[in-house]
C-alpha cells in the first residue's frame, strides 16, 4: 500500500512537470496573439505654401502688403489648368488689361461693360438697370492717423469735394480738425494703427457694419491713396441691380488663390477663390452684403478672418466666393499703387474708376496725363486728373475752365 502511494505521487509529479512544460511552450504564442495592434499615427497638418530657396515667391497684391503677419503665407497659387478653367467666365488678361467673357454672357450687363472697355467707349453708354443717386452709394475710405494731413488732405481737395455725401472716412484716431471738416462722416474705428492683418480686418468689419446701418444700395471700399472717378463709378454700378449678387473689382493675381479653410464644417481642408484687392478698391451690392451677414456682421468678420488667417480683402473674397459661391466680376478699371500705372496715359486715364500712385520707394509710378500741373507741383497726378475731369474747380488753372 505504501509502495502504491509512492508510485502515485511520482506519477502526479511527472504529470505536473509535463503540464508546466507545455504551458511554458504555449506562453509565447498567447503573447503574440494578444500583442497590441500598431495603429496609424496622426498625420501632421497640411502645410500650405511650403517652398524651398529655389521657389519663386509670388506677391499677392492687396491692401495688406506692408508688414503683414507671416500667417498670411497660407496663401498659395492655384496652378492646375482644370481648376482655372472653371473661372473662365471672368478671367483678366494681364497682358492686355481687358476683361474676357464667354458667349454665355451675351446680353448681360457685364458683357456690355466688357465691350465698352475693349472699344474704349465712355461708361455712360452702358445700358442702366437702375438710376443711381450719389446717396445710394457708400464709399468707405480706409486711412490711419499718420496720413490725415497728407493723403486725406489731397482727397478732400480733389475727388471727395465732388462726393461729400457718399464718402465716409474710417480711421483709428479721433482728429478734431478732421471731425470739423467731415462731421459724422468720420468714423473712429478704435482699431489699432499698426498695419497688421488684425488691424485691417478690424477696420473692414466696422466699414461693413456701418454700410448695413446706412441702408444704401452699394458698398465700395477704397484706400486713402485712391482717386475715385465718381461719375464712372455710378455708371458702372447702374448697369446692375443692387438686389443682385454683385462683387466687382480687380484681382491681384491672374488665378484663384488657395487657403486653409477652418470655417466650413463639410470636411473641406482648403478653399479656392478669387478676391478683389483692397488697394484698388471694390464694390458689393446690398443684396450680396446682406447674405454675408453670418460671417461678417457684428464682429463676425474678424472671427472669420482669424479662422482662415487671411487679411481683410482676401477674407471678403473668401466669404463671397468660397462660402456664398458668388463669382467676382473682374474689372480692369480699378487700379492700385502696385501696378505699372505709367501704362495709363492720355484720355484712357479719365475713363478709369480708381487710380493710385507709387510710394516713396517708387515715386515715378504714376499715371501720365496732360500737363496741368508740373510733377513737382503734383507728384501724385491727382490734381491734374481732377482738373481734367472738373475744370471748373476754383483752384484749377484758368485755362482749364471751359
Amino acid at each position: 500500500m505504501s509502495f502504491s502511494c509512492i508510485r502515485l505521487s511520482k506519477i502526479c509529479f511527472l504529470l505536473s512537470v509535463i503540464v508546466c512544460v507545455v504551458l511554458l511552450l504555449l506562453i509565447p504564442r498567447f503573447q503574440a496573439s494578444w500583442r497590441s495592434r500598431s495603429y496609424p499615427q496622426p498625420r501632421l497638418p497640411l502645410l500650405l505654401n511650403v517652398s524651398s530657396k529655389n521657389d519663386t515667391l509670388l506677391q499677392v497684391e492687396s491692401s495688406s502688403t506692408d508688414r503683414l503677419d507671416d500667417e498670411t503665407n497660407n496663401i498659395v497659387p492655384l496652378m492646375k489648368e482644370d481648376l482655372v478653367k472653371q473661372w473662365n467666365n471672368y478671367v483678366i488678361d494681364t497682358r492686355r488689361s481687358k476683361l474676357k467673357a464667354n458667349d454665355k454672357m451675351n446680353g448681360s450687363p457685364i458683357n456690355q461693360f466688357n465691350s465698352m472697355m475693349e472699344d474704349h467707349i465712355e461708361p455712360t453708354r452702358v445700358t442702366a438697370k437702375e438710376k443711381l443717386e450719389q446717396n445710394d452709394v457708400f464709399i468707405a475710405v480706409k486711412t490711419t492717423r499718420k496720413y490725415h494731413k497728407t493723403r486725406l488732405n489731397l482727397l478732400f481737395q480733389t475727388w471727395i469735394s465732388q462726393a461729400k455725401e457718399l464718402t465716409f472716412i474710417f480711421t483709428d484716431w479721433e482728429d478734431g480738425e478732421l471731425r470739423l471738416r467731415a462731421g459724422d462722416r468720420v468714423i473712429n474705428t478704435n482699431c489699432s494703427a499698426v498695419h497688421t492683418r488684425q488691424a485691417l480686418c478690424c477696420k473692414m468689419s466696422v466699414e461693413y457694419d456701418k454700410f448695413l446701418e446706412s441702408g444704401r444700395k452699394w458698398f465700395c471700399h477704397v484706400d486713402d491713396d485712391n482717386y475715385v472717378n465718381v461719375k464712372n463709378l455710378l455708371n458702372l454700378l447702374s448697369a446692375f441691380s443692387h438686389s443682385q449678387d454683385v462683387y466687382i473689382g480687380r484681382p491681384s493675381l491672374d488665378h484663384p488663390i488657395e487657403a486653409a479653410d477652418h470655417v466650413r464644417n463639410d470636411g473641406s481642408a482648403t478653399a479656392k477663390f478669387w478676391f478683389a484687392t483692397g488697394g484698388a478698391g471694390f464694390c458689393i451690392s446690398r443684396g450680396l452684403a446682406l447674405k454675408m451677414s453670418p460671417w461678417a456682421s457684428l464682429g463676425s468678420f474678424i472671427s472669420t478672418a482669424e479662422r482662415i488667417r487671411l487679411p481683410d480683402d482676401c477674407t471678403i473674397g473668401y466669404i463671397i466666393e468660397g462660402l456664398l459661391e458668388v463669382k467676382l466680376l473682374h474689372s480692369p478699371l480699378f487700379h492700385s499703387h502696385l501696378e505699372n500705372l505709367q501704362r495709363l496715359h492720355g484720355d484712357t486715364v479719365l475713363k478709369q474708376i480708381t487710380l493710385s500712385y507709387g510710394g516713396p520707394e517708387n515715386k515715378r509710378n504714376v499715371v501720365t496725363v496732360d500737363e496741368v500741373f508740373s510733377v513737382q507741383q503734383d507728384p501724385t497726378r491727382f490734381k491734374s486728373v481732377h482738373c481734367l475731369l472738373h475744370p471748373d474747380t476754383l483752384w484749377c488753372p484758368p485755362l482749364m475752365v471751359k
